[in-house]
């Protein structure tokens, strides 16, 4: 006699999952003791649902598969909807189990229609029940990674957790894996043809992060035609940042002057300006590719004239066969300038002394104590986040996660605890302003817990944005709370001391000497599982009206 409670988890395991994040109640908590008794997965119990649907979410892109969230209904569900809709957005694959009330319409303990709830934003929903648990997870496992990656949801109610699995037996999982395809050889010709009329034009190739399975590819065909690349912030690696074709430190010119874009699983939204002027030429034409048949020609003029519908790396191939005449001459001489001036203003900011700590002098710091390939780095916060994409150069894919498509804050410690979780080998790194820390800093009791040796380094400037200035110094002198900005946090708030109540080494962080001492420390600790926090104190910045960085002004 096997019971849903016992039967699930063996389903789970046999589709390859090993690793289950969420937090238990009332009536999930006898499946995540099953999953942990059966010992083939591991349940990570968080301190909050968000995290965890973050910490999720990202595992599902860190692993290529399926990441799996279990959570309790009603508000459960509710707290999870921040990973569900990150996993949305960012295309990841995530199957969410959840419990249910079974005391329908009668106001049940925690009740909720939660099918009805996600059924229009999932690919997949469906109610376990004794006889349905095969087909179910089946098709949730098929559909999180078949076509578009996304979110799948099994509502599992009380009172089906004790029944018995009918005719239950060990289980044989089907093979479930994303289904490659190639675009139109049309289409192929149609592009190649295009882009050969280009060759003595200005030429830039987007790289998305829907591109990162496919670094040896597009390696390939940039350095044989010697096209200039520009990564977007989460596609960092997947060209090396190290290639001297990389316009990074030259974006906006690159942006401005190209003629022809290759947006390679990128997307023209937000963070490429929707591909309009006056950030781009006005007459620019882009060639998308993409797996995605809805993103061709979003907002895009040209709409899919131009555009190649297909698994990246099959695309760039066959592009690369129909373009054996094109040649191109890399960078122009003026984005060669450009990328020099703007590397040497960098530099100048990082080694040019101040008072009290900022943002370029840190990175600077601990950039010389971090190796590369052995590193992935979680960064989150407004400024926090936009210096350290210029600042943590990458020449290897997926080992630069931040806020993404949903520039959301939040998502760092549940993001570390996943990097360090799929890849246990490297060294996890969580760099965040004091406000984002705020969001899931109880988490860092679910990293001690679980003995994952993360470093965090929480940049403090006593507010979001800009920072609070320092309330004896200000010309204002102290306010009264009443009176604080909206983007005043409490001075030097003590975040060192919160990590060492919640099990971690914590560390406060005011010059650079400390930081070499302290940061160091933290590595050698992080090799033995232990989580440590860096509180550094930076200066505030310039006070001044609030606008969005990443839009209105040039990133270096």
């Amino acid at each position: 006699m096997t019971s849903v409670s016992d039967y699930l988890p063996q389903v789970l395991s046999s589709y390859g999952i090993d690793i289950v994040f969420g937090i238990v109640g009332i009536p999930i908590v006898e499946l995540a003791d099953k999953m942990i008794l059966q010992g083939k997965i591991r349940f990570i119990a968080f301190r909050n649902e968000q995290a965890a649907s973050y910490a999720a979410s990202a595992y599902g892109y860190l692993t290529g598969k399926p990441a799996v969230l279990l959570v309790v209904g009603g508000p459960g569900v509710i707290h999870a909807l921040a990973g569900i809709y990150n996993s949305i957005s960012n295309k990841w694959p995530l199957i969410v189990l959840a419990g249910s009330s079974e005391d329908r319409y009668k106001g049940g303990f925690q009740e909720l229609d939660q099918v009805s709830l996600l059924s229009n934003y999932v690919k997949f929903s469906g109610k376990i029940n004794e006889s349905n648990i095969d087909m179910l997870v089946y098709n949730a496992m098929r559909l999180s990674v078949v076509g578009t990656p996304g979110v799948c949801y099994l509502d599992i109610p009380g009172d089906v957790i004790h029944k018995t699995v009918p005719n239950s037996k060990a289980h044989e999982a089907i093979p479930v894996s994303a289904v490659r395809f190639s675009p139109d050889p049309s289409a192929i010709k149609n592009v190649a043809a295009l882009v050969s009329k280009y060759s003595s034009k200005r030429v830039l190739c987007v790289i998305g992060k829907g591109a990162v399975e496919y670094p040896n590819e597009l390696r390939e065909f940039i350095n044989r035609f010697q096209l200039p690349f520009l990564p977007t912030p989460m596609a960092k690696g997947v060209l090396p940042d190290s290639s001297p074709l990389n316009v990074s430190s030259a974006r906006s010119l690159a942006l401005k002057t190209a003629d022809l874009v290759l947006v390679f699983g990128a997307r023209l939204n937000w963070i490429l300006h929707f591909g309009q002027a006056p950030k781009w030429k006005a007459n620019a034409i882009f060639v998308q590719i993409d797996k995605t048949p809805e993103e061709l020609g979003h907002n895009n003029q040209l709409g899919t004239s131009f555009a190649l519908c297909g698994d990246i790396g099959l695309s760039v191939k066959a592009l690369a066969q129909n373009l054996s005449r094109f040649k191109y001459t890399g960078l122009s001489q003026e984005l060669k300038d450009k990328v020099k001036t703007n590397e040497q203003r960098l530099h100048i900011k990082e080694i040019t002394p101040a008072p009290i700590l900022n943002y370029n002098q840190v990175y600077a710091h601990m950039r010389e104590l971090i190796i590369d390939k052995d590193t992935i780095l979680v960064t989150e916060g407004a400024n926090t986040m936009d210096v350290a994409r210029v600042s943590f150069p990458t020449d290897y894919p997926k080992q630069k996660l931040d806020a993404g498509t949903n520039a959301t804050m939040g998502v760092g410690l549940g993001y570390a605890i996943a990097a360090k979780l799929a890849q246990p080998q490297k060294t996890v790194i969580c760099i965040q302003g004091d406000s984002a820390f705020g969001f899931s800093a109880m988490e860092l009791e679910t990293a001690s817990r679980n003995e994952l040796g993360l470093v965090v380094v929480v940049m403090n400037n006593s507010g979001i944005y800009h920072g609070y200035v320092d309330p004896e110094k200000s010309t204002a002198g102290p306010l009264p709370p009443s009176k604080l900005p909206s983007t005043a946090l409490s001075y030097n708030c003590r975040y060192d001391l919160v990590a060492r109540g919640l099990g971690c080494d914590g560390y406060l962080v005011r010059t650079l000497a400390e930081l070499t001492t302290e940061f160091e420390k933290a590595l050698f600790h992080s090799k033995r599982g232990k989580t440590t926090v860096l509180n550094v104190v930076i200066e505030p910045g310039k006070q001044g009206k609030l606008s969005f960085g990443w839009q209105s002004k040039a990133k270096m």
